[in-house]
């Protein structure tokens, strides 16, 4: 090989490389993986039928008395809020956490009364007390059955633009005294408008837009999410 071809393959390398360089990395994650303390997540499944998998962390400061259920919506599931790391994050803060699958459709679950069920026996199985209730997106069509119906056994309730508000009344809105934190994103300009128009009348609620957020505002802004959940935990009475 003469001095010039070798030259030459040197600077096809040379440029090879500085390709390769120059290249852009991953994606960045589309939401925020936990990266704190280490938590055991445990998992399992409900006694009942269906079974429902949930998973479940246990406070590690002194506990307190709320207990907190995450439902998830319809692109999602239990994992997310592992993943999100606000299952970690609320046993660091010293609250049992569960967050289970719902379940596929089935006859059970096709009626508002079989909905309520469903979530009264995940609450029994599991033995869940003074339940705080997140409920995103499509889970409303799960969670408003059984606030209108058993809100008594509510300690709080986080609605995340949630879907089926305009199966209830005003009047059963105003009924429900349950503590209320209503978070929806400020780009979610569809579904957030209109479940804001009914959790208005909730007689004790509060509200948190979340900024630079769309319908998953819990993904889009974790720490925003977080901060607003906890303060609303923290100041149960």
């Amino acid at each position: 090989m003469s001095r010039y071809q070798a030259a030459l393959l040197g600077l096809g390398l040379l440029l090879m490389l500085l390709l390769y360089v120059g290249l852009p990395g991953p994606p960045e994650q589309t939401f925020q993986l936990w990266r704190g303390p280490s938590v055991t997540v445990l998992a399992g499944l409900t006694r009942g039928n269906p079974q429902i998998f949930y998973r479940e962390v246990l406070p590690i400061q002194p506990a307190h008395r709320a207990q907190v259920l995450f439902l998830h919506g319809k692109a999602f599931n239990s994992h997310t809020w592992e993943q999100l790391g606000t299952l970690q994050l609320l046993s660091k803060r010293g609250y049992r956490a569960v967050a289970i699958d719902l379940p596929a459709p089935s006859k059970e679950a096709s009626t508002e009364a079989g909905r309520a069920e469903l979530l009264k026996q995940v609450l029994r199985d599991l033995e869940v007390q003074n339940a705080v209730l997140v409920s995103p997106s499509m889970s409303g069509s799960y969670a408003l059955p059984f606030l209108m119906r058993s809100h008594h056994q509510l300690r709080g309730f986080v609605p995340i633009a949630p879907t089926s508000t305009r199966n209830f009344t005003q009047e059963q809105f105003w009924a429900v005294k349950t503590p209320t934190l209503i978070l929806y994103g400020e780009l979610d300009h569809t579904l957030a408008r209109e479940s804001l128009q009914q959790l208005h009348h909730l007689p004790n609620h509060s509200v948190v837009k979340l900024h630079n957020a769309g319908h998953a505002c819990y993904l889009h802004n974790p720490e925003a999410f977080h901060l607003a959940l906890l303060e609303f935990l923290d100041h149960l009475p």
